[in-house]
């Protein structure tokens, strides 16, 4: 089920407020362009400004619109163990297809601290879970001999990676065995990611680039990495300029320029640089996807 594409859906906003009609006609694009499936309120759909209230609604609504077409991966993750524990219930009542908990941000817990929140989020419901692990954000570093661990949980069943250590790959099918789900959390090393045993990527520039994304994660789980290569080269562009700066402005302000959504973030997020427009606007022409 956990294979290929998974756009980290951005949440559109309207004057401030989640524009949900938008968020409903995404769900439609994504599946019309061949996303393999959603993860709605990651980082990506602005997680850390949302109410709780947005943020279980989006999940709602995403789930509802997908209709079972596509699994829906909900972000669940908090440095709060209690609420991350309530994000999970909701994501299961609504039925959601798994949870993405992120390893908790600034509290710094030791390896211990994140074997025992993993495992009470485990033990609270009945709903699968992917790790994501990224220390550039959270400033914690789940180690593959922890992965390994909690791993022996039924129902942890796989690994968002943002490392960007493609060794990790390798380290985490020593400790966690093969049939532990692992999947890219950097668009720019995707590629590389499934040649050391990855099956896909929780994608930004999937939001904007749906069906080249897609193709790429199918042409490498079919081993045909010449193919994937080919599309990754034009990709890459616009991997690095939605990356210049926050991923999901960059990521908003493209899918603006495509007629998709609207631009408007949060604050503190604020909009893109005229110059780092630019450099959007022209990885969108070398992808093909803009005049």
């Amino acid at each position: 089920m956990f294979k290929g594409s998974f756009p980290a859906l951005v949440t559109p906003l309207k004057n401030g407020a989640v524009d949900v009609d938008t968020l409903k006609s995404l769900v439609e694009w994504h599946i019309e362009e061949g996303s393999h499936g959603l993860v709605p309120v990651g980082t990506t759909g602005e997680s850390p400004t949302l109410t709780h209230e947005e943020h279980e609604m989006v999940v709602s609504e995403v789930v509802k619109a997908a209709a079972g077409r596509i699994p829906v991966i909900a972000g669940a993750g908090s440095n709060n163990t209690l609420e991350s524990i309530r994000f999970m219930k909701h994501a299961e009542e609504v039925g959601a297809s798994a949870a993405l908990v992120v390893t908790p941000y600034y509290n710094k817990p030791t390896q211990r601290g994140l074997i025992a929140h993993f495992t009470a989020l485990h033990d609270c419901c009945e709903l699968p879970i992917i790790i994501y692990n990224i220390p550039g954000r959270s400033v914690v570093d789940m180690l593959p001999e922890t992965m390994g661990e909690l791993a022996k949980l039924p129902r942890i069943i796989g690994v968002k990676d943002a490392t960007g250590d493609l060794a990790r790959v390798s380290y985490q099918r020593m400790t966690c065995g093969k049939e532990f789900v692992q999947i890219s959390g950097e668009d720019a090393t995707a590629h590389g990611f499934n040649a050391q045993g990855g099956v896909g990527v929780i994608t930004v520039t999937g939001n904007v680039a749906p069906r080249m994304v897609a193709e790429v994660q199918n042409a490498t789980l079919a081993g045909d990495y010449a193919k994937a290569l080919e599309i990754q080269d034009r990709l890459m562009p616009l991997h690095k300029a939605i990356f210049t700066e926050p991923g999901l402005v960059g990521a908003k302000y493209a899918m603006s320029r495509l007629g998709l959504c609207s631009e408007e973030v949060r604050s503190p997020l604020t909009g893109l640089s005229d110059e780092t427009k630019a450099m959007v606007d022209d990885g969108l022409r070398h992808a093909g996807l803009m005049n």
